[in-house]
């Protein structure tokens, strides 16, 4: 039970200092030295405008030896901290910082209080608060776009795949030693009481060792270095193994995944959380827009490049009218053709030695009629109204009807051949 144990008395030994009830004022761009431990204030007097959003309000407390810094919300939490709780004190070792600390600020917060607690006599340490544009803001805003709509494209590379994997199995290495470990221990063993009550200096240790990474890459990189290359290719190996996603399924939920992971980082990163939900909305109906555009564009091509319309049949004549269309029509030519006639143009000697009848071409010319009475009723016997060339019409159209009905009614069919061989008279088959 140690292990449970040890966190209340690092609890004891490093949180619980008494220091006295004055409390200094932060202002922006100002630095202050102090040698004891010490209790800030910090007061946003500053409305957030719409340009503020990747601005990053900062308290920077740099000291050169082991100092301890806690940060709360207001000055009635920072009283509470001469009071001991349980869910205080577990609350605190995620607030607490060591040495050079940097204690980010929402823009929208009206107060903000630091306790400085010295562990040395002769310790010294400034604090300052800055209000600056942090291109870190920036860099994740793109990610978050970047993420979102190019997921599609990330599932479905291998690169990404490996990539990804890889990181992964880094950043969670540690989980997967608990897993492993925890696979060994007996059940119903007081151990799991000892693994809980460590839980949260194991929590603690981790925060420590990010707060100190520089540091740890700087005077431990050969250990850093071989963690990273043997977590690195046991990764790959089990990347490898299983191989890219080729279900649809899968890709769609690790494109849904990377979506709303992408839109996470787009609402961390913008500290106006209006704006970010605003530019989330955007984002969504940007990425959804190419089927409405589509449409639209369908719609607008199909009115803009529409073929002519047919036009409408004309209207079907009655006899009447058939006759004295014909009529008129047939003089309008004639008449062309004698203006040709008469025009320089047309050859007379060239026309007469092909014609057999000159002196009635010449006649037809001056303007008397292109038919004689005789053609003229011969022709009226034969194509008119009773005319031998109407009857023929009419009895070959009757018999194409008869032939047609025969057929539908009495389709080929092979005769029925009889198989059956019979003796002849001779007696030959």
């Amino acid at each position: 039970m140690h292990l449970f144990i040890l966190p209340i008395y690092l609890f004891f030994f490093f949180v619980w200092i008494p220091v006295d009830g004055h409390i200094v004022p932060l202002k922006e761009h100002e630095t202050h030295v102090n040698y004891a431990s010490e209790q800030f204030c910090y007061s946003n007097k500053v409305t957030p405008k719409w340009h503020d959003i990747w601005t990053k309000i900062q308290i920077r407390v740099n000291s050169t030896k082991v100092i301890r810094v806690i940060q709360v919300e207001s000055e009635e939490k920072l009283k509470e901290l001469d009071g001991f709780s349980l869910w205080m004190y577990v609350g605190l070792l995620f607030k607490e910082k060591l040495n050079d600390s940097y204690i980010n600020v929402d823009i929208f917060s009206k107060e903000t209080c630091l306790k400085v607690d010295t562990l040395d006599q002769n310790s010294k340490y400034s604090i300052s608060v800055t209000r600056t544009l942090d291109p870190k803001l920036f860099i994740v805003t793109f990610l978050g776009l970047l993420l979102f709509f190019c997921s599609d494209l990330m599932s479905r590379s291998s690169v990404f795949f490996y990539s990804s994997g890889i990181s992964i199995g880094i950043l969670s290495s540690l989980l997967i030693v608990v897993y492993v470990l925890s696979r060994f221990v007996p059940k119903k063993s007081p151990i799991y009481l000892m693994i809980l009550g460590g839980w949260s200096f194991s929590v603690y240790l981790t925060q420590l060792a990010f707060r100190n990474l520089q540091e740890i890459c700087t005077l431990y990189w050969e250990y850093l270095l071989g963690y990273l290359v043997i977590v690195g290719c046991v990764s790959f190996a089990v990347c490898y193994k299983y191989g890219p996603l080729e279900n649809e399924r899968n890709i769609n939920l690790l494109t849904w995944g990377l979506q709303i992971f992408g839109l996470l980082l787009l609402y961390l990163s913008i500290q106006i959380r209006y704006i970010a939900v605003t530019l989330i909305i955007i984002a969504i109906c940007t990425k959804n827009l190419e089927y409405p555009v589509i449409w639209a564009y369908a719609i607008y091509s199909r009115k803009l490049f529409t073929a002519p319309e047919k036009p409408s049949p004309p209207r079907l004549l009655s006899e009447e009218e058939y006759r004295i269309q014909g009529e008129v029509e047939t003089r309008k030519a004639l008449e062309q053709l004698r203006e040709y006639c008469r025009s320089p143009e047309f050859s007379a000697w060239k026309a007469v030695s092909r014609i057999q009848s000159p002196k009635r071409f010449a006649d037809f010319v001056e303007g008397a009629s292109h038919v004689v009475p005789n053609e003229a009723s011969v022709h009226e016997q034969e194509y008119g109204l009773g005319g031998s060339f109407l009857e023929d019409q009419l009895f070959e159209e009757e018999d194409e009807e008869d032939d047609s009905s025969f057929d539908e009614d009495y389709p080929e069919t092979p005769w029925p051949q009889n198989h059956l061989n019979f003796q002849d008279k001779t007696g030959h088959c």
